[in-house]
């Protein structure tokens, strides 16, 4: 299906959405938000709800098998999912997979007060393997669009949310900056009994840890892990992809002696750490050695991103993030390293 159509069938949707009880709003989501998707891209409708005018669960069931045609199509009651991702449904309309994902207003006003006085929490979530942090509803109201809003419910959302909040910023790299480098100090004592799947866990959890910090430095809305590493949870289309600056310092002129020895500096520390990676791969094998050196080269990025903090350097791109998962996806044997966001080095 073509992008277009697939927009068109979005709002058709979330017109039929708006005439179920209780649906205070309805928005786009997920890749055709960002303008990401591709052809095999779901559509994520959010449907909002008050509390205190509960969804009318019957009609959403009765809409939702209409919709995708299968006599088990259904749709949950709020809550059967968790407490954050709280319930929705799976469906394939018109050959595309639909999801709808129930989201409570009152608790999407509370959890973005409580990101823009900097208090973060996160928790276990089937489907988000860093766990679902509470700044995901922050990013999910600045990146959606909103498809049917009568009340201008998303709309006074989308003003809370904006701009992005400085003491969230500074709770989000405190906090994931330490929690890499402890990860990577935890891994390390799986080396020498060759822990594989402890120290898997460690490096993935760091990994996790620099995206959320690099977003956190560009004041990007974090929405999931998913293509990260690629840049994928830019904000909006085409954000800025200019190179990383993870060094501190006033940015020099363009075709400045500074500027070219930055460059040949950063030039040589990724060639440094390609070089490092390519070993670690090359061996394939689950030793001591080769966990060592993918221990090592994520301990260098974090290192770096916290003289950028120190120097309050403001990364630019994800490069760092696309180095730590090249790490977790080298060493795992796998050929294919991602791109650096906009080709840029």
């Amino acid at each position: 299906m073509s992008e277009d159509a697939a927009q068109a069938l979005a709002v058709r949707i979330a017109t039929r959405l708006g005439q179920v009880t209780g649906v205070a709003a309805v928005a786009l989501g997920g890749s055709r938000a960002r303008g990401t998707a591709t052809a095999t891209s779901d559509i994520d409708l959010g449907i909002y709800y008050e509390p205190e005018t509960p969804l009318d669960v019957d009609a959403l069931r009765a809409l939702a098998r209409g919709l995708d045609g299968r006599p088990d199509a259904g749709a949950t009651a709020p809550g059967e999912w968790g407490p954050w991702i709280n319930g929705g449904a799976w469906l394939v309309v018109e050959g595309v997979r639909v999801d709808w994902l129930y989201r409570d207003l009152a608790r999407v006003r509370a959890v973005i007060a409580d990101c823009r006085a900097g208090h973060i929490t996160s928790d276990y979530q089937v489907g988000h393997p860093h766990g679902f942090h509470n700044h995901m509803y922050l990013a999910e109201t600045i990146v959606c669009r909103p498809l049917h809003d009568p009340t201008g419910a998303l709309a006074a959302l989308k003003a809370a949310a904006t701009p992005y909040p400085e003491p969230l910023r500074a709770a989000i790299i405190r906090r994931f900056l330490w929690e890499a480098g402890f990860s990577l100090e935890g891994g390390a004592k799986g080396v020498p009994r060759l822990d594989v799947t402890y120290v898997a866990g460690c490096l993935y959890r760091t990994a996790a840890c620099l995206l959320q910090v690099l977003f956190a430095l560009n004041r990007e809305p974090f929405l999931n892990e998913k293509g990260g590493s690629a840049g994928r949870n830019r904000r909006y289309r085409g954000g800025d992809a200019r190179a990383a600056r993870t060094d501190g310092g006033a940015a020099p002129r363009r075709g400045s002696p500074r500027r070219a020895a930055r460059a040949r500096g950063s030039a040589a520390r990724d060639a440094n750490c390609s070089a490092t990676l390519s070993s670690a791969a090359s061996s394939r094998s689950r030793n001591a050695g080769a966990i060592r050196l993918v221990l090592g080269c994520l301990l260098d990025w974090v290192n770096r991103l916290t003289i950028a903090v120190s120097h309050g350097a403001s990364c630019q791109c994800v490069r760092a993030a696309t180095a730590a998962h090249a790490c977790i996806a080298q060493a795992g044997g796998w050929r294919r390293t991602p791109p650096c966001p906009g080709g840029r080095a």
